[in-house]
């Protein structure tokens, strides 16, 4: 296989799995925030609901996020109008994004909502008491503080987000040079026999991805230090 023919699906796949921890750290982190801190009517349910797609299987997620963006889906017609194109957001590299923040955002969410859990509550009293507000004593206080436990968790979601793959093929196809990531150019080369493509992309992909665990076990031993 030819450095061009690796380098696209790297490419895409680093920048899937970023702008899916974008989506974990805009969105999970509140979520994190809210669920290790406030008390509210069906926080439980919540709390489900994000964790579902850590043990649905991929496809499954893939599906229920079909039915959601697809061309029938409920948010089909406005992507439609979008994009405007038949499928909307559908067999673009944009679904790959959307389906890799949904598997990666039980991660992010747990090990952030952990690290928020374990800051001592008498800092994020002592900053109201001197007026400040819970947004702003969140920032400032109660983040600064889990800012590890945080980042472990971006990093964890991260490298799920650039492993993803099952959910990747239901919403976003398997494209070759529009959206064939790393793990779906590893299937390729396995379903047509291409063994040293195959070999060369796994080893790649592994070193990638013991890179990533080691960053995100140094920064949750720092946490725990």
């Amino acid at each position: 296989m030819s450095l061009p023919d690796i380098a696209f699906p790297l490419g895409l796949s680093l920048q899937v799995a970023l702008l899916a921890t974008l989506g974990c750290a805009l969105v999970g982190v509140p979520i994190a925030y809210a669920l290790a801190t406030l008390t509210f009517r069906g926080k439980q349910i919540a709390g489900v609901g994000v964790m579902l797609p850590l043990v649905l299987p991929p496809v499954v997620t893939g599906y229920y996020l079909l039915l959601l963006i697809g061309r029938g889906g409920v948010l089909g017609a406005v992507t439609k109008v979008l994009t405007g194109t038949a499928y909307g957001i559908t067999f673009t590299w944009q679904a790959a994004v959307i389906a890799s923040f949904a598997v990666a955002m039980p991660l992010a969410v747990n090990t952030a909502r952990a690290a928020i859990a374990a800051v001592d509550p008498a800092h994020a009293d002592a900053s109201r008491t001197l007026g400040r507000s819970e947004v702003e004593t969140a920032l400032f206080v109660v983040l600064p503080l889990a800012a590890r436990g945080v980042s472990a968790g971006l990093v964890l979601g991260f490298a799920r987000a650039l492993g993803e793959f099952g959910a990747t093929m239901v919403v976003a196809g398997n494209i070759p040079g529009r959206t064939n990531t790393m793990a779906l150019e590893i299937y390729n080369a396995v379903l047509y026999g291409d063994r040293s493509t195959a070999t060369a992309l796994v080893v790649l992909y592994t070193l990638v991805s013991v890179g990533v665990l080691f960053l995100a076990d140094r920064l949750a031993r720092a946490v725990t230090a």
